[in-house]
Formats: C-alpha cells, structure tokens, sequence
C-alpha cells in the first residue's frame, strides 16, 4: 500500500517553530521523513528544536525571522533556498493573541495581532508561492483558529483582535486556495481550539474557571493533548489531501458542536 503521508524528499518551512504547536509539528515532519526549517524570532529557543530534529537523521536549519517584517522575511525565505534549492512545504504557524474588546484596546494592540496572525502569512507566503509556482507543486497550511468562528462571551478572555485576524486567515486561506489551484498548489487552514502551548499556558490554563467551564462544554471533556494537531498538519502536508482545497479543518475535540 502506498504510503501517502510519507515526506521523503520534502522541505517544509514552519513559522513560529521556537515552541509549543510549532515545535511539534516541526518535529513530527522529521519524523515523516522531511528535512525541516525553522523560523521565529527567537534564535535561541529554535536551536534547542533543530538539535531534536537532527536526531531523527534529518536535516534541519534555524533561521531568526520576523514574520512581520518584508526585508527579515525576503533574506530568510533566500537563504532557504541556498541552502535547499527547493520548498515544498509551509506552514504558517507564528500567531498570538491580544486580549481586549474593540472598546478598551488600543490601536497599537489591535494592529499587532493583524501584523502577526495576519500580515505574517501574507508576507511568508509572497515570497515561497512564486517558487511553489515555478515547481508546480506547494502545500501551504495556515494556522487559524476556532475562535475565527466561535467566540468568549467572559470579559476575561475577550479577544476581538484575536476573533477578527484568525477569520481573516481563513478568508485568506479560501482567497489563495482559489488562485493558486492551478499551479498546484493547496492552500488549507486549521482551526485548534484549546491547546497547552506557551501562549496559553501563562493565560487559559492558569484560569480554574475558564478550564472547568471548557472541560465541561467539550464533548471530550478535556484540552488538546500534545500531538494530536499533528495528523491534520502532516494530513494537508502530504499527498493524501491532493484532492483537499481551501478548507478549514477545525480540530477541536467537538468543541464547536455544542
């Protein structure tokens, strides 16, 4: 049986790869057979992903690069392709998120989460897609959330500027998948609801009252464990979903059901 979810032979690119969501799926492409580059503004932190990486036997560079900045993003995107000749792969993984409702945020708050959840896919993605393009062969996955479509009503963790940017990254998401089809090219979102990562776990999961009240409405009954966002990456990576375009995955224990 073929294996469609084998790697063998791809680069794939992962933004915001320092820690958390990205490491691990950083990680998990290793693990499928693909050598790896990892971007973040955190030089530091990705070196300690990069040596876990090599142990797999697979390549892997650490590139600092601030997604939200043109020159920064253009010198990384050119290294790559010095050192690979080739890009295959990207996930478009760097977000954060901004607490605050449109009357109480500032300016400065609210264009810091569009520059990152929003500005940053744009940029990555301007200057692989013309390389994708020339392949005739990309997989782009760009990292949304559930809260593009389900919101907090609790003034604790309201968060429109984090609502707002991550639906612009499905609508993104469908914009590309649309245009670029035709060169081979499949544009998909992911949409995770809960997952302990290092955004989360200095907010969400310090809240007894917000992880009761989501335990409690979660089918599952539970948070996203480590790894389990990982199938879905490595399913809109690889050949299995060649057929798969322009959707929006939401992996969310069942979440957004009730």
């Amino acid at each position: 049986m073929d294996n469609y979810f084998d790697l063998t032979g791809k680069v794939a690119v992962v933004t915001g790869a320092s820690s958390g969501l990205g490491a691990d799926a950083a990680l998990a492409y290793a693990k499928a057979g693909a050598d790896v580059v990892l971007l973040a503004r955190r030089a530091e932190k990705l070196d300690t992903v990069r040596v876990e990486i090599e142990k797999t036997g697979r390549k892997a560079i650490a590139q600092a690069c601030d997604v939200t900045d043109e020159e920064s993003v253009k010198s990384a995107i050119g290294k790559i392709l010095e050192v690979f000749g080739q890009i295959d792969i990207l996930l478009n993984n760097a977000g954060i998120a901004v607490r605050g409702g449109v009357d109480s945020m500032t300016v400065e708050e609210w264009d810091k989460s569009f520059d990152t959840n929003v500005k940053g896919i744009f940029l990555v993605s301007k200057y692989v897609i013309p390389h994708m393009k020339e392949n005739n062969y990309g997989k782009i996955i760009n990292i949304a959330s559930i809260n593009a479509v389900v919101a907090d009503k609790s003034d604790l963790f309201i968060r429109h500027s984090y609502n707002s940017s991550k639906a612009a990254v499905v609508g993104l998401t469908r914009g590309m998948a649309a245009s670029y089809a035709k060169y081979g090219i499949t544009v998909n979102a992911i949409g995770p609801a809960l997952f302990e990562s290092e955004m989360t776990s200095g907010t969400l999961f310090k809240s007894e009252e917000f992880l009761k009240g989501y335990n409690y409405s979660n089918p599952t009954g539970r948070p996203g464990n480590r790894g389990e966002l990982n199938g879905t990456i490595l399913y809109l990576s690889s050949d299995a979903s060649s057929y798969v375009q322009g959707q929006f995955i939401i992996v969310d224990g069942g979440s957004s059901l009730v």
